[in-house]
């Protein structure tokens, strides 16, 4: 078996809550799932959190002539940077 730990329960409101240990290692605000197994037998589990996708049918069509760029449109001219010049000193101090 696993590592063990103590909890307390204690009154949230109308619910009965869980403290967990800080050593289990569960971050704050993380979701659980809980599951009975038995009378007073529980699992906990974390809650996967579904992936988040991108809502586009706002902006669809809202472009018509737009067309994705070919991979040969996709190079740029290269601009200097500061840091590329070999005298460069880094950031100075008195920026602010």
């Amino acid at each position: 078996m696993g590592d063990e730990y103590l909890g307390r329960t204690f009154k949230s409101g109308n619910s009965v809550a869980l403290r967990l240990p800080k050593g289990m290692g569960i971050a704050e605000g993380t979701e659980l799932r809980m599951i009975r197994e038995a009378p007073m037998s529980f699992r906990i589990e974390p809650v996967e959190a579904p992936r988040r996708k991108v809502d586009l049918t706002g902006i669809w069509g809202s472009c018509p002539g737009l067309e994705p760029l070919l991979r040969e449109d996709r190079v740029f001219d290269h601009s200097p940077r500061g840091w590329d010049d070999p005298d460069w000193q880094g950031w100075s101090n008195d920026r602010k």
